[in-house]
């Protein structure tokens, strides 16, 4: 179908999303083709992964998420940021840096173990998402709706709690299908659970997620992890234009921004791929461990822990406090880590190098998304 049905509303003024779990959506020849150009650049970023060590991976979900939910208004400094991602506390925004990034991990791993969603996987992704943050209920579906105001003033009403389980239900058959063209089935999927609000927090991390997690089932993304949110973050204002569009019965706006930043993210993540894989060579030339050293076991642990405390140091390393912290002083001044707290007590380590790039990833994307004045983003811990 060319014409995609609006929302309606009811009585009160909530949302009344259609069912989509049977229908079709013919984009225009243009869309196609920007579509095509994105799975093509997706695949050449997949496959670029696939020969990659396993720190790559961590690594894309941890800029994915610090762009999601920098989205969503959540921002941290980097040594905040570090601190939880070494499970050492933080502010708040930080922890919740840090949980964007497992209600990832979670959706891709149930995608992973069963090739399919299920309303499951969505309220297991938002327990983890929000279980840290004293939100009742969490994974529970929302008991009211989530407008400021009153159904009257609200620029939308989504739709009445006891429709949500349903409507759920219905965009899990939407996400499982296979006929329908991937780009266009990850975008029309987003939105819809975007005007579903099924959750009292946390919808628009979950969102993005399903996004990735999408591209994944579809075995278009097997191994990489494409940093979508990066691209959103640069057309914030598009990006919720579209979401508005595809209320109003148009998909074609949310189904191009996310072919160009899947298209965008993919490219500059390739580069970032290709220094990633690199590090650990560069570090051990820097670092000249003796094989089997507690140096070179920090090295390895940093390319797949890339900020650590003193215990998870010690861990690592396999011996005592003192060969551990003689190895961390070889790391640091190599320039390889540093200490990001500058306390004495509870002190944290980063690698420099993957703080680096996380944070010039996000730089290039914005660029190449056309992005306005980019406000200093959190490094997001590698």
């Amino acid at each position: 179908m060319e014409v995609w049905p609006a929302h309606r509303f009811d009585d009160d003024g909530a949302a009344l999303p259609p069912s989509i779990a049977e229908l079709d959506y013919a984009p225009s020849l243009r869309t196609v083709g920007t579509c095509e150009s994105a799975l093509i650049a997706v695949a050449q970023a997949d496959a670029d992964a696939a020969g990659s060590r396993g720190a790559l991976a961590p690594f894309m979900i941890r800029c994915e998420s610090a762009a999601s939910a920098r989205i969503d208004g959540i921002r941290a400094e980097g040594a905040e940021y570090a601190q939880a991602v070494a499970g050492l506390g933080g502010i708040d925004n930080a922890r919740g840096m840090v949980a964007t990034g497992s209600a990832l991990a979670g959706l891709l791993d149930g995608v992973d173990a069963r090739g399919a969603f299920t309303v499951d996987d969505l309220r297991s992704a938002h327990a983890l998402l929000v279980g840290a943050e004293a939100t009742p209920d969490p994974g529970g579906m929302r008991r009211t709706d989530t407008a400021t105001g009153s159904a009257a003033d609200a620029l939308y009403v989504p739709p009445a709690p006891d429709r949500v389980p349903a409507l759920l239900d219905d965009l899990v058959a939407f996400l499982n299908r296979d006929d329908v063209p991937v780009i266009v089935q990850a975008a029309i999927a987003h939105a819809q659970f975007a005007s579903i609000r099924p959750f009292a927090g946390g919808n628009g991390r979950i969102g993005r997620a399903l996004l990735v997690a999408s591209l994944r089932r579809r075995g278009v993304s097997s191994h990489a992890v494409v940093p979508l949110a990066c691209g959103l973050a640069a057309r914030q204002e598009e990006y919720m234009e579209s979401l508005v569009a595809f209320r109003d019965g148009d998909p074609s706006p949310i189904i191009v921004l996310v072919a160009t930043c899947a298209r965008v993210a993919a490219t500059e993540s390739r580069i970032t791929a290709a220094r990633v894989k690199a590090l650990p060579d560069e570090w051990r030339a820097a670092v000249k461990p003796r094989r089997g050293s507690a140096a070179a076991a920090l090295l390895s642990a940093f390319a797949e822990h890339p900020a650590m405390g003193a215990a998870e140091l010690e861990r690592h390393c396999g011996a005592g406090r003192a060969r551990a912290y003689q190895a961390v002083e070889r790391l640091v001044s190599a320039g390889v880590i540093h200490e990001v707290t500058g306390r004495k007590r509870g002190r944290v380590w980063a690698a420099t190098d993957l703080l680096a790039e996380s944070d010039d990833l996000d730089r290039r994307i914005h660029a190449a998304m056309g992005g306005g004045r980019r406000e200093s983003a959190p490094h997001p811990a590698g």
